[in-house]
């Protein structure tokens, strides 16, 4: 995934910056698909389709898979202010990805989770 995301960035001209916190939220998005949408015992060497696409100054990506059903922004924000031993496991990851993109949306389609982000694109 890094060496994909390098080559977006260098196709789309992304700032340094703004390529290396697209690469927590890709990373982060990429494992929920695996980890919830798919049972261990499944076959998935083609677990998610990505598409990166630059609109004027917002980047904007799709990830979709034909996995369960799983809508990672139904989940509660984690409560940050406890302390890790406190806090319970999980959740931290789509918190990251609200808080680093501009907007987040899922919907079902068929048999399809569809999951996008979009950003506007910065140098810091």
């Amino acid at each position: 995934m890094n060496r994909f995301l390098k080559e977006c960035g260098e196709a789309m001209a992304l700032p340094t910056a703004f390529l290396m916190s697209l690469n927590l939220v890709m990373e982060e998005a990429v494992s929920n698909i695996i980890f919830y949408a798919y049972d261990q015992a499944q076959r998935i060497d083609d677990a998610v389709d990505i598409k990166i696409c630059r609109e004027d100054d917002r980047l904007w990506i799709h990830l979709e898979d034909h996995g369960k059903p799983f809508d990672p922004t139904a989940k509660a924000d984690p409560d940050i202010s406890l302390s890790a031993e406190e806090r319970p496991i999980g959740g931290l990851g789509i918190f990251l990805i609200k808080k680093i993109m501009d907007k987040v949306s899922y919907t079902r389609e068929g048999d399809k989770n569809i999951f996008t982000m979009s950003k506007k694109i910065t140098e810091s």
